[in-house]
């Protein structure tokens, strides 16, 4: 008699491996593509580019190494300056970006007409049109007194630069010598008549500061931008900026790490300046 064998069930695990192979949900996402050099490269190029633009275009940082403008800047504050707003005129910055032109009050950094390169900031006074004169220190424009609650005065007396123009500039040394020639044609009725495509500026610590009573207008092509707001302040001695040397430098950076929180004026942080 032939015999049948039986064959033996299957385990589960066999089972289980004869099974299909499973088909990828819905859900499952596909593997993403790695970056290529070529790729990181042109990321990292966009980005420099990019922040190349904001700053030469947009946005640039400066630091107040001087007094002039105490107490609206200080010095030690870091800075970062609008270049949009004031530029001058093109055919295509009023249509694609805010655009104006400078008004009385506004705080503005510049490049100085006396010494090209430096980058000078002041306060506009006087536009073009304006008649401009100083009595005892108080600043007339048009026959009306300016209310000016920044300035900030020492309290003593000097005849040329607190009653501009009516004063001889003949013994005051700190007047540029071009200025010293041009200022009389400029001078109507004892008041000083700001010339076309020009700004008449101040410093707000009006007895130091060094500005259009000495070295003459302002041209609009050296306007460079307005300061927005201060980023960061840190108490820094007044003859710091003067150190060229490089040991000075190196002397200065260790004195901001070492005093980093200690020296730095946290009620100044994201001060907007006006």
């Amino acid at each position: 008699m032939a015999t049948t064998k039986k064959m033996a069930k299957p385990t589960a695990r066999q089972a289980s491996d004869k099974r299909p192979p499973a088909k990828p949900g819905k859900d499952a996402k596909p593997e993403k593509p790695k970056e290529t050099t070529a790729e990181f490269i042109a990321s990292i190029a966009v980005v420099l580019v990019t922040g190349l633009f904001i700053i030469t275009f947009t946005l640039q940082a400066f630091t107040i190494p001087s007094s002039s403008m105490e107490n609206t800047l200080l010095i030690g504050d870091h800075l970062f300056v609008d270049r949009i707003l004031l530029a001058p005129a093109t055919k295509w910055i009023g249509k694609l970006i805010p655009y104006r032109h400078p008004r009385h009050g506004d705080v503005f950094v510049f490049i100085s007409p006396a010494q090209p390169g430096l980058y000078i900031v002041k306060r506009v006074i006087g536009l073009p049109g304006d008649r401009i004169h100083l009595q005892d220190g108080a600043v007339y424009r048009n026959g009306e007194k300016l209310n000016e609650p920044y300035v900030v005065r020492k309290g003593d007396y000097i005849a040329y630069r607190d009653n501009f123009p009516n004063q001889p500039v003949s013994d005051y040394e700190d007047v540029t010598p071009e200025w010293r020639a041009e200022l009389p044609s400029f001078i109507k009725d004892g008041n000083l008549v700001v010339p076309p495509n020009s700004i008449f500026a101040m410093g707000d610590n009006r007895d130091v500061s060094l500005d259009s009573r000495y070295w003459g207008f302002v041209p609009f092509e050296n306007v460079i931008g307005r300061p927005m707001f201060i980023y960061w302040s840190f108490i820094t001695p007044r003859d710091e900026y003067e150190r060229q040397s490089i040991g000075d430098r190196i002397a200065w950076l260790g004195d901001i790490v070492i005093h980093f929180f200690s020296q730095t004026r946290w009620s100044r942080m994201f001060h907007v300046v006006h």
